[in-house]
């Protein structure tokens, strides 16, 4: 998964040859156009998972990190992360298969309809959005090397399949971001884009959830991160707030450090609700603009 672009250093290297190659070259063309004149199939940013590409090292980083990060999340993570890894049949052996009767699609597709789709790298925002309107989601194939297994600030299999793809399980949660996507394409406004990106980033990838009056971990970037997802419970430095849609889309963020605020739900209904009346808003303000132009 990605929505930016930008260069940025980490020790050790991906293994590039998942993605090198005519067809990830081309479908990266086409994402970087998308919705263009002559670009607007969305099926033509993805690839093949070319599984045969992984290493026994890609293996073991998988099996490394599921470990670390299963002991932790079995206490830790969100019941409803814990019980869509186990609807997917997430599983520590190997890396998960996309296509096929063993893969979590094969699982995802019977229980919310969501797929996860190969692409070649980093999406623009509106190709992005795309994906996830069609109950799609951008998946990154490569996965990091074993020199920066405690953390990554770049997305790989780990961070998409492990962090985000159990929530896709859940019908509440997938609706959620179903319209997340829906109401992000449909915007032209920058400023919406960019509200938008804050609600992803400290929910999708950094949200943190009250059950049963503990806080748990939900959000992908502290799933799929052994060091943020310890720092994000237990450190002092970090600011834990409540959950206001507002308020989350009017805070920054930074990528590459651990992050100082978070925000807490008190239900995935409680986001879902709040996303559908700001897509609501959206939808009528695009309406009063389509009207002003007639």
């Amino acid at each position: 998964m990605a929505m930016t672009e930008g260069d940025k250093k980490y020790a050790g290297s991906l293994n590039s040859a998942m993605i090198d190659g005519p067809e990830g070259h081309a479908a990266q063309e086409y994402a970087n156009h998308f919705g263009e004149p002559g670009f607007d199939d969305i099926t033509k940013v993805y690839i093949a998972q070319r599984y045969d590409g992984y290493t026994e090292e890609n293996q073991q980083s998988w099996r490394t990190l599921y470990d670390q990060q299963m002991a932790y999340l079995a206490v830790h993570a969100s019941s409803v992360y814990l019980s869509g890894a186990r609807s997917i049949n997430l599983v520590r052996d190997h890396i998960p298969y996309l296509e096929g009767t063993k893969s979590v699609n094969h699982f995802l597709q019977k229980l919310t309809g969501w797929q996860s789709r190969a692409v070649p790298g980093y999406l623009p925002a509106k190709t992005f959005f795309a994906c996830l309107a069609r109950r799609e989601f951008p998946t990154t194939v490569v996965i990091r090397p074993k020199e920066s297994l405690h953390y990554l600030p770049e997305p790989d299999i780990f961070h998409d399949i492990f962090g985000h793809v159990p929530l896709h399980a859940d019908p509440v949660f997938a609706d959620f971001l179903q319209t997340y996507g829906k109401a992000a394409l449909l915007t032209n406004d920058p400023a919406h884009t960019e509200r938008l990106a804050r609600l992803f980033w400290f929910t999708v990838e950094f949200g943190l959830i009250r059950e049963d009056g503990e806080i748990k971990l939900y959000g992908s970037g502290l799933i799929s991160s052994p060091g943020e997802s310890v720092h994000a419970l237990t450190s002092n430095e970090v600011q834990r707030r409540p959950f206001d849609l507002e308020t989350v889309c009017n805070t920054s963020f930074e990528i590459d450090h651990y992050q100082p605020i978070l925000y807490v739900l008190e239900s995935f209904a409680q986001l879902r609700d709040a996303m559908n009346t700001y897509a609501t808003r959206l939808i009528e303000e695009a309406e009063r603009a389509e009207r002003a132009r007639r």
